[in-house]
């Protein structure tokens, strides 16, 4: 059998199956979240269904203050994470000015294994991905927030002489906007939490194993198995066809 580290070196096979197991984790989870139906649907799937409420509540209102501050809201949390995102990149790109004293402080830990140069830039510059990914999510949910008060802003009056097919239409471009722009800044956070669990890999392949289960676990949780989830299922969300023909 070929040595999966002979084609990484400085890399050990453990070292290679912690960071597959730290991917398929990460990704099986986003699908998870995104496609899994029934009574196994997730929590954020199950608030995209009220995404689509706000939206056909937004037509029969006279005054849409309320809606504008709270799209208003989402963005500047957007931005919130957008903007720390990018202060993390910029933190974890002064490691590699520091890496030797930090590779000695990792080889005295319990668990922690005796790491090259080479090995330290190639983390850091994994963990920069990270975050440089949850960056261009945010930037984009922030954008796509920005769309969403543009649509607000375009709602016709309510008593207007809009014909009811094309009120529908306005409804589903408002939610699937708000819908696209709450996904991306989902990823974009779930990119934070697993920056987390992949600082488990500075000391030893062995911490980035047990790190991503414990990320995911929590998280997995807080999706599929949270009070709040609970109690929405039991007012009756369901996996079911939405009025603008969307499956939540």
């Amino acid at each position: 059998m070929t040595d999966l580290s002979a084609a990484a070196p400085g890399f050990s096979t453990l070292d290679l199956a912690a960071l597959l197991y730290f991917l398929a984790a990460w990704t099986t989870y986003g699908v998870s979240v995104r496609y899994l139906r029934g009574s196994r649907i997730s929590l954020s799937r199950i608030m995209d269904r009220h995404r689509e409420n706000w939206a056909r509540q937004v037509i029969v209102r006279d005054n849409r203050v309320v809606d504008t501050q709270i799209n208003a809201s989402l963005q500047n949390g957007t931005a919130f994470f957008a903007s720390t995102s990018l202060i993390a990149l910029g933190s974890v790109l002064t490691l590699s000015r520091s890496g030797d004293d930090v590779i000695n402080l990792f080889a005295t830990l319990p668990f922690g294994t005796v790491a090259n140069r080479l090995t330290w830039e190639v983390k850091v510059a994994g963990l920069a991905c990270v975050f440089t990914y949850a960056f261009f999510k945010f930037a984009w949910a922030y954008r796509l927030f920005n769309y969403s008060a543009i649509l607000l802003g375009a709602v016709p009056p309510k008593g207007s002489s809009i014909p009811d097919g094309e009120m529908v239409r306005t409804v589903s471009r408002i939610a699937k906007m708000n819908v696209s722009a709450g996904s991306h800044f989902a990823r974009g956070q779930r990119a934070f939490f697993f920056a987390l669990a992949y600082l488990g890999w500075f000391v030893s392949p062995i911490i980035l194993f047990g790190s991503t289960t414990f990320v995911v676990a929590v998280m997995w949780h807080r999706q599929f198995a949270s009070r709040i989830r609970r109690e929405l299922l039991l007012i009756g969300e369901c996996d079911h066809e939405g009025p603008l023909g969307g499956r939540f």
